[in-house]
């Protein structure tokens, strides 16, 4: 095992792994969507290939989010300070507290010195009484701008004014309710770094993807055509999770690149396969899911076909038995993931799920094999 090359590898990995990020989420639309140009929050992207590649990180975004988090938190000091200077006013607890009249709790206490600060209590202040209205004889009617009361006549003495409604007024009718203020369309969520999509793990699978290639091929020049095809083989595996979706773009640009790439590996000294086997390799697998999706459109993807071609080669780069098998594997894989749904009940016999990481991933078991 060639340490450097492994170091290499990883390196290439971690540094493609990177780019990937930006492009899955531009990828990750559906049919009838234009892939976005932009941040959610509206901020075009730039960065190398037009935007295309890089991290799924708006600059402007988090800066915002920056701004936006140490504006709350002074807002929210201020805040508590508020609230420690209302309730000082509130009035204290020394021993010259009054409880009397002269404690208020608003206006006439809420000052400090009639509730609480220390001071004696001021002598409640004589209450003026209102004239008592003259006494009327029984039967006598009421005096102008008095209310009679329920039972007939003017109201008592010292008896407060009545404002029930007569008995034989209609219900008034019920009040509507205060209209609801349309809400606000939320802004795009983005974290405190301005991430808008995933992107920590793209970096991790296509590092280790490529240790492993480069443990098991060792110094020979289709390693390198390995390598250049791992980016893209995992962006294609991370849109097609998103979205269920095989961009042409990409499968259509392996289906070529692959062939190409491994016919200049062929012309090198130390070459272990055959470009006249990978050539063959694409039309028996590309062949064989385009029968799948003539037979059941409904369960095999146009785009699946077009992605067999390119692993078709690679798969028969080291012979028919390794093709066989990485193309069962991908079965055997996706399978195995549709019966754990089943039996998790997440998912039933019709339900969809994206081929595109299990073909993958049984081309990279075959390749493994192929190699070792």
């Amino acid at each position: 095992m060639d340490a450097t090359l492994i170091v290499v590898a990883a390196a290439w990995g971690v540094a493609t792994g990177l780019l990937l990020p930006r492009a899955a989420y531009r990828f990750a639309v559906e049919p009838e969507e234009d892939r976005p140009d932009a941040c959610p929050a509206g901020h075009r992207l730039t960065g190398p290939a037009r935007g295309w590649l890089g991290p799924a990180r708006c600059p402007v975004c988090a800066t915002a989010a920056r701004s936006d988090t140490g504006a709350a938190d002074i807002t929210g000091a201020a805040d508590v300070t508020g609230t420690a200077d209302v309730t000082g006013e509130a009035g204290g607890t020394g021993p010259a507290q009054g409880t009397g009249t002269a404690q208020g709790t608003g206006t006439a206490g809420g000052a400090g010195s009639a509730g609480g600060a220390g001071t004696a209590p001021r002598p409640e202040a004589p209450s003026r009484a209102a004239p008592a209205a003259p006494r009327q004889p029984p039967g006598a009617p009421p005096p102008p701008g008095a209310e009679p009361v329920p039972g007939g006549g003017p109201a008592p003495d010292g008896a407060a004014p009545s404002t029930a409604p007569p008995a034989d007024a209609p219900p008034a009718p019920p009040a509507d309710p205060p209209p609801i203020p349309p809400s606000a369309p939320r802004a795009p969520r983005v974290s405190p770094e301005g991430r808008y999509a995933p992107g920590r793990a793209a970096p991790v699978v296509t590092a280790t993807v490529c240790v492993l290639l480069a443990a098991v091929t060792g110094r020979h020049p289709e390693l390198a055509v390995w390598l250049l095809l791992a980016p893209v083989a995992v962006l294609l595996a991370v849109v097609d999770r998103r979205v269920h979706r095989l961009p042409d773009e990409l499968t259509l640009t392996l289906a070529v690149a692959a062939p190409a790439l491994l016919g200049a590996a062929a012309l090198l000294p130390g070459a272990r396969g055959s470009w006249t086997g990978a050539l063959l390799g694409a039309v028996v697998l590309g062949g064989f899911y385009l029968l799948l999706f003539l037979v059941n459109p409904q369960g095999m993807g146009f785009g699946d076909v077009k992605l067999a071609l390119s692993l078709g080669a690679v798969l028969g780069w080291y012979g028919w038995a390794v093709l066989f098998a990485g193309g069962f594997l991908g079965f055997l894989l996706g399978a195995l993931y549709g019966l754990g749904l089943v039996l998790l009940r997440r998912a039933n016999r019709r339900t969809g799920i994206p081929f595109g990481p299990f073909m993958l991933g049984g081309a990279l078991i075959g390749v493994l094999l192929g190699a070792a």
